[in-house]
């Protein structure tokens, strides 16, 4: 496994080296637009910073001018928060030295564009600096300021169960006590890749969980180190098994943010294509991700059918009555964005081998294609597995197989009985597309195109 810094006694000088990166840095063409608070190095190294929260209101009228919000701006003339709209609140986490996060606007704009709403950016970045156990000791102290805000709010007449909060890692935290404190009456809280450490063993009072809202969905990302590897919401999404996202450096040599924070961010850049709308990011329940990748899960059945999508959409899982809880959802997706992954089931049925073999299969799309190896074996002649592709199965064009031997011995002939393609979720009234009575021989491709038309894409 490669190497990473120990998640918390190296947090600071990542999250600091990644700032650089996604850090604010974004200067205000306008001064009367408002920005987050920064937190100095001189300060830092003083700890003379105190805890402040503030908070930035976007609406569709000032997407690119946030204004400042409190109590008081509710009656000004020109506050935008409209009352009888629901409202967003993004919630950032642990910021190292102070710095700023640039995706708070691009996550505020996006979900702007999916809906008509009051977005509130809650900037606590004075609190967030400093140690990182210094700051998950105050995280509590933020959430309760930020109820006092909403109980205001409630007074001048929004309902809890129109509050959405977006928390990123620990962030993810702090909107789940907001919701501890209102006894789980928020409408829902969303946890982008929430901190795993001194929060995977927590209490559930301390940490993220379903009680905390009507509805609490959560994005795995990087859970092997700074998120959290545990379910913790109603509907979890684990894309790529929750770690190792495709498309960030494997390397310690490489920059460290697509060594290091990479993993960890890729759940708001996700987030945000889904708010996009371009494709759909699905997820299929599952016990593990290993059975997910084996083709052994292939329905929604506990969805009532209808599978879980990220984002805002109404099959996002909100509209399941009962809601399950801590239902592990997984999902593959692309390297770039919009990160969107088609998961077609392989299953090849082959003679009995005297060797084993390996066989390479491709789906192609015009000049795109997916490959992947099956490694076979003596005692096995039936075989599935999981393919991520960018294009559906209707728009696949050919598939072709590679009988690419073994190194140190000649491999045969190996002649497969059949192989079929079907979509993930299975759909009962679609039959697989097969092929039967192949052989391929070592070194020599074998390729079956197909004639297809999808419809209703």
């Amino acid at each position: 496994m490669p190497w990473k810094p120990n998640a918390v006694l190296f947090t600071v000088f990542m999250l600091y080296s990644s700032s650089q990166v996604v850090g604010l840095g974004e200067k205000q063409d306008d001064d009367e637009c408002a920005d987050l608070n920064n937190t100095t190095l001189r300060e830092y190294r003083q700890r003379s910073v105190k805890l402040q929260v503030q908070y930035l209101l976007m609406t569709r009228k000032n997407m690119d001018c946030p204004q400042r919000f409190d109590q008081a701006a509710l009656t000004a003339p020109t506050c935008l928060f409209n009352i009888s709209r629901s409202t967003k609140v993004i919630i950032h986490g642990y910021r190292a030295l102070g710095s700023k996060p640039s995706w708070v606007k691009d996550l505020a704009q996006a979900l702007l564009r999916a809906q008509d709403v009051n977005v509130l950016v809650v900037d606590w970045v004075y609190g967030a600096s400093f140690a990182y156990n210094l700051v998950v000791e105050s995280y509590k102290e933020v959430a309760l300021q930020i109820s006092v805000l909403i109980n205001q709010l409630q007074k001048h007449g929004c309902d809890l169960e129109t509050f959405h909060f977006i928390g990123v890692s620990l962030g993810a935290h702090v909107a789940g006590f907001v919701g501890t404190l209102f006894e789980g009456n928020i409408g829902r809280i969303t946890g982008l890749d929430p901190a795993g450490p001194m929060f995977k063993g927590a209490d559930t009072y301390d940490r993220l969980d379903p009680s905390d809202a009507q509805f609490v969905d959560v994005i795995h990302t990087d859970s092997d180190y700074f998120g959290i590897s545990i379910p913790v919401g109603h509907v979890d999404f684990f894309l790529n098994g929750g770690k190792d996202q495709a498309g960030c450096a494997r390397s310690r040599f490489a920059s460290m943010y697509g060594y290091v924070i990479c993993d960890h961010m890729r759940a708001v850049h996700v987030y945000m294509s889904a708010l996009n709308g371009s494709c759909q990011l699905t997820g299929i329940p599952c016990s593990s991700y290993e059975d997910f990748l084996r083709g052994n899960c292939l329905d929604c059945d506990v969805f009532k059918g209808k599978c879980p999508v990220l984002g805002l959409s109404e099959n996002s899982g909100i509209t399941i009555s009962p809601l399950p809880k801590e239902q592990k959802v997984f999902l593959r997706t692309t390297s770039s964005a919009p990160f969107c992954a088609h998961h077609i089931l392989l299953q090849l049925e082959v003679s009995s081998l005297d060797k084993s073999a390996e066989l390479e299969v491709t789906l192609m799309t015009e000049n795109l294609g997916t490959e992947q190896r099956l490694r076979l074996q003596t005692d096995t002649t039936v075989y599935r597995t999981v393919f991520a592709h960018r294009s559906p199965l209707c728009k696949i064009d050919s598939i072709r197989i590679k009988n690419t031997g073994a190194r140190f011995y000649r491999q045969g002939e190996v002649h497969i009985k059949s192989v079929c393609v079907s979509d993930i979720p299975s759909v009962r009234y679609e039959e697989p597309l097969c092929v039967n009575n192949i052989n391929v021989r070592r070194g020599a491709p074998w390729s079956h195109d197909f004639v297809q038309v999808c419809m209703n894409l």
